[in-house]
């Protein structure tokens, strides 16, 4: 039996003089048929007005009817046959009951569980915006050389040609690869060319991919606690079973038990500048790991994230480039040295993985942001990159002194500064009876993004109370206001 179309549809005319944008006769009537449809005021079956007749009715031209009718039909909303043009019959999702004290209006009910995966994932605390104190992991963005990386930018841009706008090279711009594996071998001691680099969106996807290449779900990774919440984001994704392993001053600490009791697949350590303790890893430890990943078929993941700026002495050499043929992924990110947006970040495989991924990088990865990929070579061949690197050393040499002694003079608490002579960021060591997550809330409340040392810990213990001071995107001369607030808030928690 044919059922009827409620008059109201007919009835309300359509609001005039919208052109042909969102709000066109054409768009208003589709909207009002489709939610009449959807919402159950036409039936399946029920039978449309003719074309001209409904455009008769609401004074409408029929060519804007018929064309509201083949929209909807191609969206299977309605089906036209040759006795005229009926409602399909749609299978609806379940209308959630209303809780009580509601109104019938109550949102739909919507799948709750997730993947399994995810349940592990800590949610980080709030952050402020980048540019609020003391937020660890943002440079100096207001140093930043614009106009030259613009002209890097606009060069690249004039010399590509139109090729450029497609994917490009899975792994990456050639250039780039080039340039990076240049600069690592000079800078960091780093042993590969540029076909072992990878150019990444960020060290997230570096880490990521290092998991998805060289595990399966339910093997075993060792992070570093308290270490970089984005690698365990990284293991739990990839479904591997984490095991957190405690850090001391020289960096990672693991026993020959271990090695037995709880095997690796993978290890992820920051050697040069563990974040976010600060502590470097003395050759003897990273030899010892080195051999050990050989014996007990592990690899390494070294994530060398800011050891471009070290304040003190030699730069401390990569991992990597220790003993030929180690089993070590090294990660880097140009988050630091160039500013976060960039998005750009590299995976430098071992030489024995590099020839045997290509296949598996060209399917799991597609290319892009050409344009800066080739921008960023021409800024590290032509020498500007190097000379933004010296001047954002002694920057941020200058800043972690003036914080040091404005935290001798003005933290009015019982405190211990570690961090070393490297980096971005100092963290301050706290007696238990100041909390560290309520010291760093209340701060956020004022302006500045201090991190709390315990949210870094998967088991946190007595030492892991804290604060993580950025000092990259903060200027010097507030360092001593910014301290005496801090040392209220801190006085004001215990």
């Amino acid at each position: 039996m044919t059922r009827s179309v409620p008059q109201a549809l007919l009835d309300a005319p359509l609001a005039r003089g919208h052109g042909r944008g969102p709000g066109s006769l054409q768009r208003q009537l589709h909207d009002r048929l489709k939610q009449a449809i959807l919402g159950a005021h036409l039936a399946p079956g029920s039978r449309l007005p003719g074309s001209r007749a409904l455009a008769d009715a609401l004074g409408i031209s029929r060519n804007t009817v018929t064309a509201v009718y083949d929209l909807l039909a191609a969206e299977g909303y309605l089906l036209p046959d040759r006795q005229g043009t009926r409602v399909a019959a749609l299978t609806r999702p379940a209308r959630a009951a209303a809780p009580r004290g509601t109104g019938p209006r109550a949102a739909p009910a919507v799948p709750a569980v997730t993947a399994r995966r995810l349940s592990p994932i800590q949610s980080e605390p709030a952050q402020a915006d980048g540019d609020a104190a003391w937020r660890p992991g943002v440079p100096a963005l207001a140093q930043f050389p614009l106009a030259e990386w613009q002209r890097a930018l606009d060069r690249a841009m004039r010399s590509a040609g139109p090729s450029t706008l497609g994917y490009g090279n899975p792994l990456g711009e050639p250039a780039l690869r080039h340039a990076i594996a240049g600069h690592l071998g000079v800078a960091r001691g780093v042993r590969c060319d540029a076909a072992q680099v990878v150019v990444t969106e960020g060290a997230m996807e570096a880490l990521a991919l290092c998991a998805r290449l060289l595990t399966n779900p339910g093997d075993t990774a060792w992070v570093e606690d308290p270490g970089y919440r984005g690698a365990r984001t990284a293991m739990h994704a990839a479904d591997l079973r984490i095991v957190p392993m405690r850090v001391d001053a020289e960096g990672l600490c693991v026993r020959d038990s271990d090695w037995t009791a709880r095997p690796p697949r993978l290890v992820y350590a920051t050697p040069s500048h563990q974040y976010p303790t600060g502590a470097v890893m003395s050759a003897a430890r990273r030899l010892e790991l080195i051999a050990n990943a050989q014996r007990h078929g592990a690899w390494i993941i070294e994530d060398d994230y800011d050891s471009e700026f070290r304040h003190a002495g030699e730069p401390i050499g990569a991992m990597q480039g220790l003993v030929a043929q180690a089993p070590v992924l090294y990660v880097g990110t140009f988050s630091k040295t160039m500013f976060p947006s960039l998005r750009l970040g590299f995976l430098v495989l071992p030489d024995a993985l590099a020839a045997r991924l290509q296949a598996p990088l060209a399917h799991l990865l597609r290319g892009g942001h050409r344009h800066e990929q080739l921008a960023l070579a021409r800024f590290i061949e032509g020498g500007a990159f190097g000379r933004h690197l010296g001047r954002m050393r002694r920057l941020y040499r200058q800043r972690q002194a003036a914080l040091r002694e404005a935290l001798s003079r003005h933290l009015r608490v019982p405190h211990a500064i570690d961090g070393g002579h490297c980096g971005l960021h100092l963290t301050v060591r706290l007696p238990r009876r100041y909390p560290d997550a309520a010291i760093a809330a209340a701060a956020l409340r004022h302006g500045m993004a201090p991190a709390a040392l315990s949210s870094f810990a998967l088991q946190p213990s007595a030492d892991d109370n804290g604060l993580v001071l950025g000092y990259g995107n903060t200027p010097a001369e507030r360092f001593e206001a910014l301290v005496k607030r801090l040392s209220q808030l801190a006085r004001a928690a215990a």
